[in-house]
């Protein structure tokens, strides 16, 4: 996944000193950071990724760490670079005193990363905020991104923002988890309309979102809605039931959120609640 590129990046910033913003070695003198303590830093990032068992940064391994190490490797990195500004020099050790810019190294190192993963094919993104996500596929991406859920029901929207917070998450059993989330929301929206039973509340529910003039998309809403329903209980999505199906391909799981993230926000729009 391009590890001998982001490897190299991390360990050019360990020799100009970028992660001495954090992780100083500082100068005999007492005058200020000179570099970085590769110690140190190596020392903080095993303890906040213990499972790693090498340097992380070392371009010699037979076997690199594995994609979500090397997410946390970079999420870590982030946290802790600066781009470094050299001061004066000392001539006596013949080196320069370092002050760093922190939002300035953070915007460089993201945009290093980003284009490693671009050159690379991988769909994930280093945002902003340090933070790791993956790239939904193009036709859901910009939805996800700006959609606020505002239905009304304060437990049906923390399901929807659950679900599309995991699903951009690179751990497949993140998404995994999200596709769950996301089916729990679809049984919660279907409760929220006036009926005197669940079905009764989901005949205004589409009946609402098809509108009066549509009755052929009445039908065919009404038919998407049962094979949903009949999706969510025979496959391994709410349950765990011997007779349910595993989703085997992760690919699977990207089609079946998409399908009914598309579904349910046609719902969530016709009747005012996104």
């Amino acid at each position: 996944m391009g590890w001998g590129g982001l490897a190299t990046l991390i360990l050019a910033r360990v020799d100009d000193g970028s992660f001495g913003a954090s992780y100083p070695v500082t100068c005999t003198d007492g005058a200020g950071p000179i570099g970085t303590d590769d110690s140190a830093l190596w020392n903080a990032m095993r303890a906040d990724i213990p499972s790693l068992l090498e340097r992380p940064w070392c371009l010699t391994q037979d076997e690199p760490p594995s994609a979500l190490k090397v997410m946390d490797i970079i999420e870590f990195c982030w946290r802790s670079v600066g781009k470094p500004i050299r001061k004066d020099y000392h001539s006596f050790f013949t080196h320069h005193h370092l002050d760093f810019n922190i939002d300035a190294g953070r915007n460089e190192f993201s945009e290093a990363v980003n284009r490693i993963f671009r050159r690379n094919g991988l769909a994930f993104e280093l945002t902003v905020d340090g933070r790791i996500e993956r790239l939904a596929p193009p036709v859901l991406r910009e939805e996800l991104n700006q959609v606020t859920f505002n239905t009304g029901n304060a437990v049906l929207d923390g399901m929807l923002e659950s679900a599309r917070q995991k699903f951009l998450d690179p751990d497949e059993a993140v998404r995994r988890d999200a596709l769950e989330k996301l089916w729990d929301a679809w049984e919660r929206l279907k409760t929220l309309e006036q009926g005197s039973d669940k079905k009764a509340q989901v005949t205004v529910l589409l009946d609402n979102a098809a509108g009066s003039g549509s009755p052929k998309l009445r039908d065919a809403l009404e038919e998407e809605a049962r094979v949903l329903t009949k999706i969510g209980n025979s496959l391994q999505i709410r349950h765990s039931e011997t007779t349910q199906e595993r989703l085997s391909n992760v690919d699977h799981v990207d089609y079946l959120f998409h399908r009914l993230f598309a579904f349910v926000q046609m719902r969530l729009r016709a009747t005012g609640r996104i």
